[in-house]
């Protein structure tokens, strides 16, 4: 079943220019130079139920705008868009309720309360009955340990302690769609780990659809069986994360160990050097040639040891991001 349908979705912006000085600002009252941004440019896809989708793209790509259209902050200037079965520019009461926004750089949580009087505040909003109220909030106090610092005010709070309050905040009401921008962001690699375990272990129980912007790729490929990709307005890449280097790496790396000093001038005839000690050494080989050019190196070299990788997942998205055409 789909949770969310978007159907050549488009959205623009326009403002105005305006130079520098008062008889340029006079000048503005009467004429001013329009521009337009095209922020999203006709972009497609679906996302079914229970899904654990990331979202990426560099800053300006048009990700935050899309992510807005789909909460019905802003409305599309073309298109399509129905999410649980509703236009969330319409922002029905309804609607609204059945999904949550975790961003990790802005908080709902009142600094100087307890998050225990926020999260309070969210039964009420949501209108939650108490019983109902009283056995999630356990729950989600248990599941991620922070019993201990409920009823402290959220300004003494760690940072990783206030992320998990945000997230209790946001889920107490059970939405069945749940937005998060960069929620372990300048958290420790503990602390993120954990999050991450929470998230994968409610969406296996709950069967919430989960959209999930991140610039840490362990987040990704940890919680995300798929990856959409959107890079200026356009949609650049969509499907299983595993699949990015065969749609887009043309390269692979090649980790070298010798048995005597080898010099990084002989090097280069196989490949771009990456690095070299004299002793060990990394190379990036067109992925065509990677046979041939491997058999040459044993032949040529005294190799003690050779691994071959995949370019790392974060470069093969850089290339993509690079892109303004879909794959």
């Amino acid at each position: 079943m789909e949770a969310i349908r978007v159907e050549n979705l488009a959205k623009s912006f326009t403002y105005y220019t305006k130079e520098v000085g008062v008889m340029q600002s006079l000048k503005n009252l009467f004429y001013r130079k329009t521009l337009t941004k095209h922020a999203v440019k006709d972009i497609s896809f679906s996302i079914e139920t229970g899904e654990i989708v990331a979202f990426l793209g560099p800053n300006g790509a048009g990700k935050t705008t899309t992510l807005k259209m789909l909460s019905g902050i802003l409305h599309p200037t073309g298109g399509n868009i129905s999410v649980l079965g509703y236009k969330p520019y319409e922002r029905k009461k309804e609607f609204k309720k059945r999904f949550a926004i975790v961003m990790g750089q802005k908080s709902q949580l009142w600094a100087d309360l307890p998050a225990a009087e926020s999260i309070l505040l969210n039964r009420y909003i949501y209108q939650i009955e108490e019983q109902v109220y009283r056995r999630t909030l356990d729950e989600l106090v248990e599941l991620l340990d922070v019993k201990h610092v409920l009823n402290v005010q959220v300004r003494r709070l760690s940072l990783g302690e206030r992320m998990k309050m945000e997230l209790i905040a946001a889920l107490i009401h059970k939405p069945e769609l749940l937005f998060l921008d960069e929620p372990t962001i300048g958290l420790d690699i503990i602390t993120q780990k954990r999050v991450r375990e929470f998230l994968s272990y409610y969406n296996e129980h709950h069967n919430t659809t989960i959209i999930l912007t991140s610039h840490y790729m362990k987040d990704i490929q940890d919680l995300c069986q798929r990856t959409l990709i959107i890079n200026d307005g356009n949609m650049v890449f969509d499907g299983n994360l595993n699949q990015v280097n065969d749609v887009s790496a043309v390269s692979k790396i090649v980790k070298l160990k010798f048995a005597d000093f080898v010099d990084a001038d002989r090097l280069g005839i196989f490949g771009k050097v990456r690095q070299s000690d004299g002793y060990q050494a990394t190379l990036e080989i067109p992925k065509e040639q990677i046979n041939s050019l491997s058999r040459e190196l044993l032949d040529l070299l005294p190799i003690e040891d050779i691994t071959i990788e995949e370019m790392p997942i974060e470069e093969v998205i850089v290339s993509l991001y690079d892109r303004k055409l879909p794959i």
